[in-house]
């Protein structure tokens, strides 16, 4: 995607697609709010948001929160027209991070290149463990979840597989095409043709 476009995209925000995130996000001890090194996060940077994908940050806002103030991180997420706020303090902790690194994309890549883990369970189970990588954030856990649910194109998938795949390998594509600065089509073209290239090695 390139990138002056896609801020002009994200420029044109929808008001009325808003949600607060964060406020009930519960973590193992209070150190996660007091993080020593935090991620520097800033107004007009692209960003990944785990349940969400790439978003842009539009601006730090201060709202009043049970009598407290408390910063918030506008975002803005194009692709569906949402807007969110996410306190500032709580954003590592929810596990927003910084688009990958090109050496990071590139472990992706290969990833999809690597056999398929066949796992033996049940497809309740199995839809869980999908579901949990595509919004886990890591780009890892989602290139290898994208891996592991491709199939040829004659080949049987259900329904809800497919489905699976789709969503895994566009939310793969959205941040390789933000990083490197192609559409998203284009990072859907590239990265399935990865995948057909591994099965045709191992043909």
């Amino acid at each position: 995607m390139n990138l002056a476009f896609a801020k002009i995209e994200f420029d044109n925000v929808d008001r009325s697609h808003e949600r607060q995130a964060g406020l009930s996000v519960q973590s193992d001890s209070n150190s996660a709010d007091r993080l020593d090194n935090p991620p520097e996060f800033r107004p007009g940077e692209f960003v990944v948001y785990p349940a969400h994908g790439v978003g842009h940050i539009l601006a730090i806002e201060v709202q009043t929160v049970a009598g407290a103030s408390l910063e918030f991180f506008a975002i803005y997420f194009a692709k569906s027209k949402m807007r969110l706020h996410v306190p500032t303090r709580k954003a590592p902790s929810v596990g927003m991070r910084k688009l990958s690194s090109s050496a990071t994309i590139n472990q992706a890549r290969l990833t999809l290149s690597e056999a398929p883990r066949r796992m033996r369970a049940n497809w309740s189970r199995l839809i869980n463990e999908y579901e949990s990588k595509i919004k886990s954030g890591n780009i890892i856990a989602l290139a290898e979840a994208t891996r592991d649910l491709y199939r040829p194109a004659n080949s049987e998938q259900s329904y809800s597989e497919r489905q699976l795949y789709t969503a895994a390998l566009h939310r793969l594509a959205e941040e390789v095409g933000m990083v490197e600065g192609i559409t998203e089509e284009n990072a859907v073209s590239e990265l399935e043709g990865v995948l057909l290239g591994r099965l045709s090695r191992t043909q």
